[in-house]
């Protein structure tokens, strides 16, 4: 089969979710340039659902997401997406004005958030240095099963009919005859509509197929497994620095999870470490707590990818209603996922939005001018 109602390019959790959304009623083309999907983003991903993570404008999408990742479709996944962990947001004192600012955000969102005296700090962390007596808790943060969900999404996708290439970069579309005529390394192929859900890609996606691009920005993250003497309790919250400059969570094992929260500008590529941003994660970890790194075990950097307002774009672009944009997802990307492909498919087939809270308009591509 060459021709498609809908070619998504790009199978991360993005794409992968619209066609799982969309497949049943639409014949849809997943193209993914790699060898195997979500290896840049999705894949690298330390990914936890905590509903303040991206600010105000993003807690609807994540807080939409909540039920389906609680208790997805019977045969969606063969364990469970979400874990419960809980989320620490801790600081200094000079913080004090961030954590402030933090409540007020959310005062009126329904997310659960408690302040904590040093007590109830020391209560869900051991082990601090001195100072860090600012501190938020967030009892519904959990870790999500990344893996599971995408594989989930991917397999519900197949289920309903649509078809999955690798290796299938896009090399050109051309709008001809109120279609799309797509050249890719796996052949060539005929759609009515593109959906664009190449994350760090997605400007190139647009200028490939005649698009204006739209600014999207591809960011590096760093993340990096550590052991450490003790041992992370299993129980360990995932803790968040309230000025943004690290988050650490307990691996299996009693390892632990590092980043040190960074955000550098990047062209869109194979993304690296680099052993000063390692070196500088490590520094400020043991600056928050005292226990000892005994082992650098793995160390990765993945991409994440923003707007310049940094919220999603998902809509039909401005200038060609064929083309749609299903980007900008940044690194909340898989907590929101599950209400992000609902939005999408909505605005794709016309049919009402059925997710509470959740303002289509202000993630439409026409925002950015």
């Amino acid at each position: 089969m060459t021709d498609f109602d809908i070619a998504i390019i790009g199978a991360g959790i993005a794409g992968a979710s619209l066609a799982a959304e969309i497949g049943d009623t639409k014949s849809v083309l997943l193209l993914e340039a790699e060898a195997a999907p979500g290896y840049h983003s999705t894949g690298r991903s330390a990914a936890f659902w905590t509903e303040t993570y991206g600010g105000a404008a993003i807690q609807p999408l994540t807080s939409a997401s909540g039920p389906f990742l609680s208790m997805p479709p019977a045969g969606f996944a063969d364990v469970p997406l979400l874990r419960s962990r809980g989320a620490l947001h801790l600081g200094r004192r000079e913080d004090e004005s961030a954590a402030q600012a933090m409540m007020l955000n959310f005062q009126q969102s329904g997310v659960k958030l408690e302040r904590l005296m040093p007590a109830g700090i020391e209560k869900h962390i051991q082990g601090l240095q001195n100072g860090w007596d600012v501190a938020l808790w967030e009892p519904d943060c959990c870790d999500i099963d990344v893996a599971a969900l995408h594989a989930g999404y991917l397999k519900k996708a197949k289920a309903s009919g649509a078809q999955l290439l690798c290796r299938a970069s896009l090399a050109e579309a051309v709008f001809v005859d109120k279609s799309w005529q797509l050249t890719t390394a796996a052949g060539v192929f005929t759609a009515k509509t593109i959906v664009n859900a190449a994350g760090a890609w997605a400007d190139n996606v647009a200028t490939l197929s005649g698009v204006r691009p739209i600014g999207i920005t591809p960011y590096k993250r760093t993340i990096m497994q550590l052991a450490v003497e003790p041992a992370a309790p299993a129980e360990l919250p995932l803790v968040v620095g309230l000025d943004g400059s690290y988050y650490f969570k307990p691996e299996a094992g009693g390892k632990v999870w590092l980043s040190p929260h960074d955000e550098i500008p990047t062209e869109a590529c194979d993304v690296a470490p680099d052993e000063l941003d390692i070196a500088r994660a490590i520094d400020r970890f043991q600056q928050v707590v005292d226990w000892k790194v005994t082992r650098l075990e793995r160390k990765w950097a993945g991409l994440r990818s923003f707007a310049k307002d940094r919220l999603p774009v998902i809509g039909c672009d401005t200038d060609c209603a064929e083309f749609f944009w299903l980007v900008g997802q940044g690194g909340f990307g898989i907590q929101t996922a599950p209400a992000v492909a609902k939005l999408a498919a909505s605005l794709l087939l016309e049919t009402p939005l059925e997710l509470q809270g959740v303002d289509a308009d202000l993630y439409r591509p026409g925002r950015l001018g």
